[in-house]
This record gives C-alpha cells, sequence and structure tokens, in this order.
C-alpha cells in the first residue's frame, strides 16, 4: 500500500495499523521520523526493539526468523527493523508476511529504490503493509520544522538565520535537526540569537560550503577542489554529511541524464528542464552533464554506499577512506573533461 509521507500525521491511526513497512529513499532523516512515529506505543506496551542489518540476517537466517517468530520473556511486542535492506530480502519478508506473526511490527529501511525494485513492487501492492518512500524535503518543509522547534523552546531568529540553516542542511531534516540541536544548547535562557552567533555555531565558512566543493569535484575542478578540501580537513570532515550531499546531487544528474533527448541542444534541454533549474547552477550542471554518462553515474551511486560503509567500518582511516575517493571522482572528471 503506497502512502505519501505527508498523509502520516492526517491519519496517524490508520497509518498505525500495519504491521510491516518499506520506507526508501534519499531522506535520512524523514525515515528516523517516521521510524520513531511507528516506534511510538502505548506505555502499558512491553516492547523489545531489534535492529538487524540486511548483511547479517543473509549470513544467519536462522537466527532471523528466530527473531520473528519466538515468543520473549520480557516483552509483549516485538519491533524489528532492517537497515540497509535490498531486492535480497524479499524472499524472506514475503515468508514474514504471509505468516503474520502476531505482535510484530517489521520496518524495513533502504536506500533509493528503482520503480522496477522487487521489495518496492512487493510493498506498493501489499494491502496488509505500508510503503512510504522519502524524497528530499522542500525548503518549505525544512522552514516549517526550525520555526516549530524554536517556537517550542521560545527562541527568536531572523529569516535570513532560517534560510541559512536551511541551506546548510542540504534537504535533509535531519542535518537540519542536528544544528537546531547545538542552537538550542547554546542559548541556554536566551531567546534571541543573532546572525554572527549562528554562523559560528553552524560552521558556516560562506566561502566554501560543502555544495561548492562537491561541484567542482564533479566538474574536475582538481586546483579548486584541493584548495576547498585542504581547509575544510583542518577542522576533520562530516564524511557522511559529503557522502549524502553527493549521492543527491548524483541522484538529480541520473533523473537528468534519463530525460535527456537527442532531439534538443543541451543548451535548450537545460532551459527545458520541469521542474526548472534555478539560473545560478545550470553552468554548472551543464558542465557536470557533458562530462558523465548515465553508466559513469550509476557507478558512483553504487561506490557512494561502500564508501559510506568503509567510513563506518573503519573510523580510524575514515578520512583517508573519503578522500580518496573524491581525489578519484575528480580526477575522473579532469580527465574527461
Amino acid at each position: 500500500m503506497i502512502i505519501r509521507s505527508y498523509e502520516i500525521n492526517k491519519n496517524l491511526q490508520n497509518f498505525l495499523k500495519y504491521n510491516f513497512y518499506l520506507l526508501y529513499g534519499e531522506n535520512i532523516g524523514l525515515k528516523k521520523d517516521i521510524k520513531n512515529i511507528i516506534q511510538k506505543t502505548d506505555n502499558k506496551t512491553n516492547v523489545e526493539f531489534i535492529s538487524l542489518y540486511e548483511s547479517e540476517i543473509i549470513e544467519n537466517e536462522e537466527n532471523f526468523y528466530n527473531f520473528i517468530f519466538s515468543g520473549s520473556l520480557f516483552s509483549s511486542k516485538k519491533i524489528i527493523t532492517i537497515f540497509e535492506a535490498s531486492d535480497k530480502m524479499l524472499k524472506r519478508l514475503t515468508d514474514v508476511c504471509e505468516k503474520n506473526p502476531e505482535n510484530i511490527v517489521v520496518i524495513v529501511i533502504s536506500g533509493i529504490l528503482e520503480k522496477k525494485s522487487k521489495i518496492r513492487s512487493f510493498f506498493e501492492k501489499n494491502k496488509d503493509a505500508a510503503c512510504i518512500a522519502c524524497y528530499p524535503d522542500s525548503e518549505k518543509d525544512l522552514e516549517i520544522i526550525a520555526k516549530n522547534e524554536f517556537k517550542k523552546h521560545e527562541i527568536n531568529l531572523s529569516r535570513e538565520a532560517i534560510n541559512l540553516l536551511i541551506e546548510k542542511s542540504n534537504s535533509d531534516r535531519q542535518n537540519l535537526k542536528n544544528e537546531i540541536e547545538k542552537i538550542i544548547s547554546y542559548s541556554v535562557n536566551r531567546k534571541t540569537l543573532e546572525l554572527d552567533e549562528i554562523k559560528t555555531l553552524i560552521n558556516f565558512t560562506g566561502d566554501h560550503k560543502s555544495d561548492v566543493l562537491i561541484n567542482e569535484c564533479l566538474c574536475g575542478n582538481t586546483s579548486q577542489y584541493k584548495k576547498i578540501i585542504s581547509e575544510i580537513y583542518i577542522n576533520s570532515t562530516n564524511q557522511i554529511l559529503f557522502l549524502r550531499i553527493l549521492a543527491n546531487k548524483i541522484q538529480r544528474l541520473l533523473k537528468i541524464k534519463e530525460q535527456e533527448s537527442g532531439s534538443y541542444s543541451l543548451e535548450n534541454f537545460i532551459n527545458n528542464l520541469k521542474p526548472p533549474i534555478f539560473w545560478k547552477e545550470k553552468p554548472v550542471i551543464k558542465k557536470q552533464l557533458t562530462i558523465w554518462n548515465l553508466g559513469e553515474l550509476k557507478k558512483i551511486k553504487n561506490k557512494i554506499n561502500n564508501t559510506e560503509l568503509l567510513c563506518k567500518k573503519n573510523p580510524n582511516v575514515s578520512n583517508a577512506i573519503f578522500l580518496n575517493f573524491f581525489l578519484e571522482i575528480c580526477k575522473k572528471a579532469n580527465n574527461y573533461s
């Protein structure tokens, strides 16, 4: 059953009637918010929370089925969250859904899933399961989140400060909430904060923001890329944030490439895109579309997930993994351009 994310709070009781959920897409923060909504239960209900990754389930399938079908000595309900799920999980999830065990809720979390994805199709067509696409937040969505949080804590920020927070979030509410938490912690009993204070709190450099760095990388501007990365590296980089910004940009280029037609010049094609591209971005997008073909973009998309996993598993050398990956992309773009 397809459910739009904006419909959830309008009819929460109806949404919570399901026992099986698929949350997929780019928006990490939205997936986290929806997962938290599902996990909130009546205080009278004793719940056991279990988190598993697809790789763990594949390695030990028997253990997975034991979690699902064996009772619990300490709780009356289990909520099992499966991370990084793909079509490899389809048969196992089909088995569980068909048997529909009592007092079990399964939340499946995936990245971007194409229309031909089998697991996505299964959840969309199953009337006893909920399938929610988690697309990037719009500026309006993020503005509402920011204003509600600051109103709750009685903190006054200028429109310019809120716009700055939204820009820094890169269309992801989790990034935005992380910055809001910093501001709330900093404000203590102060009710009004100045723009310069906000810039300091969120490490806003002005000249070299993350999106600029990644655009230089995808355009193959090696010298400019190295200059920016050296400045960011001094304060250590948030590798996961940068990888997700890159993922958003690659996904956008993929969508544009898939619409591309030989009947128009690239200039006219970009000018006629829906939704339209902001005029300042057009030269950068045009260059990136000229450099990267569909196949290479798909390769980068696959490598992003692998790189994020490597960074998480190897925190001691995560900066080296991250920097090598981005430098490889930049050099390849430079060779193509």
